[in-house]
């Protein structure tokens, strides 16, 4: 059986996310400041009585935030610690065509620190997010 992948829109793009690392799709209604977070971390939410850390996706990946608040949220446990990635839209769960490929020479800078890799699905190449760079601040600490 081939990886399902869940595929949303992330900085203009549609990329994907490894289904494994997704715990839920959500949407998050408020959100509390964490006075002190680093910048790619918009503050806490809760969801079922569980706190979120919550991951604010172009900030990390060192673009503006934009003035649209963003709602729709992927839920991944990393370490023990439940995030809720911010996206700006939550699209599909696919089945990946063949294993991840690696990234082109060419690929931009922003998505060279956060992908995996490239992933075919649905007669496309798309982004295979590392979900784990995204909460760590990786990508916006490189940038």
């Amino acid at each position: 059986m081939a990886a399902l992948l869940l595929i949303v829109r992330l900085a203009g793009e549609r990329v994907a996310f490894p289904a494994a690392d997704v715990e839920a799709v959500v949407e998050i209604d408020y959100v509390v400041p964490a006075p002190g977070a680093p910048a790619h971390v918009a503050g806490l939410a809760a969801l079922r009585s569980r706190v979120l850390t919550v991951i604010d996706c172009p900030a990390a990946l060192g673009l503006a935030s934009g003035e649209t608040p963003r709602r729709d949220a992927v839920v991944a446990v990393v370490d023990g610690h439940p995030y809720a990635l911010l996206v700006e839209a939550v699209e599909d769960v696919i089945e990946a065509e063949s294993e991840p490929v690696p990234l082109p020479m060419r690929t931009a800078p922003l998505w060279r620190r956060a992908a995996k890799g490239m992933v075919p699905a649905e007669g496309e190449l798309l982004l295979l997010v590392d979900v784990a760079a995204l909460i760590a601040g990786q990508v916006s600490e490189a940038a």
